[in-house]
């Protein structure tokens, strides 16, 4: 599903128009990343939680040549599903 996809499931389910619903996905979205940037957790209860992880530096491997190199640490965004989530899934 796209951007664009879910903007229209959104208006058919919120009977709204399709350029109020990119507006409020597009607020939700903005507020989700300024809250990850700021706070590194976003809970959204029954959904699941976005958290914001520190990934250690490393040592990889240029799979062309088999050079190593040395990978810088990095924050990483990960989403752990909430029950209701799963549940709906399975």
């Amino acid at each position: 599903m796209t951007k664009a996809d879910l903007v229209v499931k959104i208006a058919e389910k919120a009977n709204i128009t399709k350029a109020n619903a990119e507006r409020a996905l597009n607020a939700f979205l903005d507020t989700v990343e300024s809250t990850l940037v700021k706070e590194g957790k976003l809970t959204l209860t029954g959904f699941g939680t976005f958290v914001v992880e520190e990934r250690k530096a490393r040592t990889g491997r240029n799979p062309r040549t088999g050079e190593k190199i040395k990978i810088p640490a990095t924050k990483v965004v990960k989403f752990r599903p909430g029950k209701l989530l799963k549940d709906a899934v399975k």
